[in-house]
């Protein structure tokens, strides 16, 4: 299957669930996040903000602000994807997406642990993305990041098309 084929498919399969439904399984998928090691031993956290159709990481970046956890959140700057340290204040940006209105993190070295979204993932730790690139460019700054991808159920998948340029997960949690 074909990259825009297997979006269009997560799509529809997104639209099966409600509302309800997926903040039960964001809530047991963060579960996890918070008893992995890498995230207990991380002290300085990137995450993001959901959309609507994407597992719900406010607990998590709930919990890393109350950890003591640097948190850095997307912000989205034409074709680049800048992080910036959640303080607690945002605003929204482009796509109505939560963003933070912190002082921009260059020290991409300090990131320990990246909590990251995707369209769908497969069970060697591909993703993909939603076709713009955004994570695409960014994931390869994070040297020193353990990257856990995040998902439900039906967007994890056998094996998904990837290309040289995509950067596998570490590991993929989703409710199973």
């Amino acid at each position: 299957m074909q990259k825009k084929e297997l979006r269009k498919l997560i799509r529809q399969r997104k639209a099966e669930h409600t509302a309800e439904e997926k903040i039960e399984m964001s809530a047991r998928i963060c579960r996890q996040v918070l008893a992995n090691p890498h995230w207990t031993e991380a002290k300085t956290v990137f995450l993001y903000h959901a959309l609507p159709d994407e597992v719900d990481t406010a607990m998590l970046i709930d919990a890393a602000m109350k950890e003591g956890k640097t948190v850095l959140l997307p912000v989205i700057d034409g074709d680049d994807l800048l992080l910036r340290i959640h303080t607690g204040a945002t605003q929204t940006g482009s796509y109505s997406i939560q963003e933070p209105i912190g002082e921009e993190f260059t020290r991409y070295k300090e990131i320990t642990l990246a909590i990251v979204p995707g369209m769908a993932f497969d069970k060697s730790g591909n993703r993909l993305g939603r076709g713009r690139g955004f994570y695409d460019r960014t994931l390869p700054k994070l040297t020193e990041a353990y990257k856990i991808g995040l998902c439900f159920p039906y967007q994890f998948m056998e094996s998904i098309p990837c290309e040289a340029y995509d950067i596998k997960m570490d590991a993929v949690l989703c409710d199973s």
